[in-house]
């Protein structure tokens, strides 16, 4: 009888934690490259706030299809899961650095667009790599 591994992305806790790590990842690389995009060439301040939702919504997005490309199931359900968790660790470094909570249309955000990177990655081509669950 041959051995079989079970892919990471069978189990939903770890697969979640991975995505919302790598949205995470990719919601700070967007901020700084539209930060510096904003400051070096744009050189004016007033759109900062549609660039940092532009970030978030790039990063949730991302962490989102990941997990639906990876996970294969539940991908409006497990994209705004990790939406919501990835409003949960942006709200606590909020309220670690500033003292306060950030506001509701964040989560509103995060969750929406990650719901629609979970559709996606889950109707997206099924990777290569990708194990037998």
């Amino acid at each position: 009888m041959g051995r079989h591994r079970k892919s990471f992305w069978t189990n939903s806790g770890l697969s979640m934690a991975a995505a919302v790590l790598i949205g995470l990842g990719c919601t700070v690389a967007a901020a700084a490259a539209l930060a510096a995009l904003l400051f070096y060439v744009m050189k004016d301040m007033s759109m900062a706030g549609a660039f940092a939702g532009a970030a978030l919504v790039f990063g949730a997005y991302t962490g989102a299809y990941i997990y639906g490309k990876y996970r294969r199931r539940k991908g409006i359900f497990g994209g705004s899961l990790c939406g919501a968790l990835m409003y949960l660790v942006i709200a606590a470094a909020a309220i670690v650095f500033t003292g306060e909570i950030t506001g509701i249309k964040k989560l509103l955000l995060l969750t929406f667009f990650g719901a629609a990177g979970g559709v996606a990655g889950v109707n997206s081509k099924r990777p290569r790599n990708l194990r037998d669950q």
